[in-house]
C-alpha cells in the first residue's frame, strides 16, 4: 500500500513540478561579459521570463576560455531548473576546435529552445586604406602577417568566421582573442587591431558614427539596417558563406522533463511577444523559438558543421 502511494505521488508530482516552476530565483549563466550582443539578448529574455513567471531570472556573466568556463559551470549545476545556461554556438565550436573541453554539448545538457540569431558583419578600422572588401583583400595580401583580426574569444564564432575568411581568401592575419565582443571592438575602433567579424548589433553603433567601416555581411542577403553593404558572396565571391551567431537556452542534462517543457513554453511565449521582438530587431537579432527536440537536432548538426569548418580553415585554439 505504501509503495502504491509512493508511486502515485511520483506520478502526480511530475506535472505539478512543471506547472509550479519556477518556485525560486533562476540563475541565467552567460559566457560573455556585459555589453556584448549575447549579454543584451540574454537580459531581454531574462526580463521577459521574469515578467511571465513572476519569479526573478538573474543574468550572471562568466566570461573566459571561449565560453568553456560558463558551460562547465552550467553542466555541473544542480539539475533542478534554478540554473540555466544562455548559450551560443560556442558550445558546438569548442569541441570541434579543442582536443579537450570540460563539457560535452550533447551528453551534459538538455536543450530547451533556440532564442535568437544575429547576423555577422565584417568591419575594419577606418584607418585601413580600403574602401571596399576587394581593396581590403588586396591590401592584406600585400602585407602578409601585418594585420590582426579580433574576436570575442578563442573558439567563438567570431574567431572561426575570421579564420575561415582569411583561409578562403589566402590571407595571413594574426588572431587576437578577447573576453567578449565589447572589449574586442574597443581595440578595433582604437586601431590596435584592424578587422573583426562580429554581430550587427555591436558593429552598427560604431558604423553609424564612422568609427568602423563595414565591408560585407556574412549572410545570404543584405541587411535592412545596412542596405549599402554587400554580402560576402557578392563582394568576395564566397557562395554559401553563412555565419550567424545563434543563441539558445540549455539546462543540466538530468533536469526533470517537466521543467524543460515548462521553460520551453515560456521561451516560446516570450519569442511571440511584440515588445521583445521589437527590441531584438532593433539590435539586428531575429527571434527563433521551437521545440526542445528541434534544438537538440540543431546542436548535433552544428557540431558536424563546425568540425568541417575547423578542418577547412586550419583554425587552432589560441
Amino acid at each position: 500500500m505504501k509503495l502504491l502511494a509512493a508511486l502515485l505521488a511520483l506520478f502526480i508530482s511530475g506535472p505539478i513540478l512543471g506547472q509550479g516552476y519556477p518556485t525560486k530565483p533562476v540563475r541565467m549563466l552567460l559566457a560573455f561579459p556585459p555589453g556584448g550582443p549575447t549579454d543584451i539578448n540574454a537580459r531581454l529574455f531574462a526580463q521577459k521570463l521574469t515578467e511571465q513567471t513572476g519569479q526573478t531570472f538573474v543574468v550572471e556573466n562568466r566570461p573566459g576560455a571561449g565560453g568553456n568556463i560558463a558551460a562547465a559551470e552550467a553542466a555541473k549545476a544542480a539539475p533542478d531548473g534554478t540554473t540555466i545556461f544562455y548559450n551560443t554556438s560556442a558550445i558546438t565550436i569548442a569541441p570541434a576546435l579543442q582536443s579537450s573541453v570540460p563539457f560535452d554539448p550533447v551528453k551534459d545538457f538538455a536543450p530547451v529552445a533556440l532564442t535568437a540569431t544575429v547576423p555577422l558583419v565584417l568591419a575594419i578600422h577606418p584607418g585601413v586604406p580600403a574602401k571596399n572588401l576587394q581593396e581590403f583583400i588586396a591590401y592584406a595580401r600585400a602585407n602578409p602577417g601585418k594585420l590582426n583580426y579580433a574576436s570575442s574569444g578563442s573558439g567563438t564564432i567570431t574567431h572561426l568566421s575570421g579564420a575561415l575568411f582569411a583561409s578562403q581568401m589566402g590571407l595571413k592575419m594574426q588572431h587576437i582573442p578577447y573576453k567578449g565582443s565589447a572589449p574586442a571592438l574597443v581595440d578595433v575602433v582604437g586601431g590596435q587591431t584592424q578587422m573583426m567579424i562580429d554581430t550587427i548589433s555591436t558593429v552598427l553603433p560604431y558604423a553609424r558614427d564612422n568609427r568602423l567601416r563595414p565591408l560585407a555581411v556574412a549572410v545570404q542577403r543584405r541587411l535592412a539596417v545596412l542596405p549599402e553593404v554587400p554580402t560576402l558572396e557578392e563582394a568576395a565571391n564566397l557562395p554559401g558563406f553563412e555565419m550567424s551567431a545563434w543563441q539558445g537556452i540549455v539546462v543540466p542534462v538530468a533536469t526533470p522533463k517537466e521543467i524543460v517543457v515548462k521553460l520551453n513554453a515560456e521561451i516560446n511565449r516570450a519569442v511571440q511577444n511584440p515588445d521583445l521582438r521589437q527590441k531584438l530587431a532593433l539590435g539586428g537579432s531575429e527571434p527563433l523559438g521551437g521545440t526542445s527536440e528541434q534544438y537538440a537536432a540543431y546542436i548535433r548538426s552544428e557540431l558536424q558543421r563546425w568540425t568541417k569548418v575547423v578542418k577547412d580553415a586550419g583554425a587552432k585554439a589560441d
